[in-house]
């Protein structure tokens, strides 16, 4: 999506202001890296970090800059997953989130992610750009994953 999408957009467009979901296509995509960073924080016992503020993302490579942060992050985690921990409680004194097992966790970020992707693409075309399908397979077609 950035590449295609995110970077051919004017400035104007980029921060235009919508009523739809959570707003501008900047405002979309730093709430997406705002909710991946704070569940992978606390998957990883971090404390909590205040959100980043959308208006201060007027430069979309600092935005792109931190987004690559976040799923560095996020994949480093991911490569030390191991079967048995996916049936582990990993809040166990978090009030809200203590029966929560971590497929559960990661199953919510996934698809928290496809609905934002889903509603980026749909502000995008209210913008009048063209998109293409949203499925995660198109990605992993463009993303191939390295043999280790």
């Amino acid at each position: 999506i950035w590449d295609q999408y995110i970077v051919p957009l004017s400035q104007e467009q980029y921060v235009q202001a919508s009523t739809y979901s959570i707003g501008s296509v900047r405002d979309q995509i730093v709430h997406m890296v705002n909710v991946d960073e704070t569940w992978f924080r606390q998957l990883g016992g971090l404390d909590f970090i205040d959100w980043r503020d959308p208006k201060a993302y007027a430069d979309r490579d600092k935005l792109r800059a931190e987004w690559d942060q976040v799923e560095q992050m996020m994949r480093e985690d991911l490569a030390d997953l191991r079967d048995e921990m996916l049936v582990t409680r990993p809040f166990p004194d978090h009030e809200e989130d203590k029966d929560l097992l971590l497929w559960q966790v990661l199953l919510h970020v996934v698809n928290h992610g496809t609905d934002h992707r889903a509603q980026l693409l749909r502000l995008l075309n209210d913008l009048g750009v063209r998109t293409g399908p949203q499925d995660y397979i198109f990605y992993a077609y463009e993303q191939p994953v390295k043999s280790s």
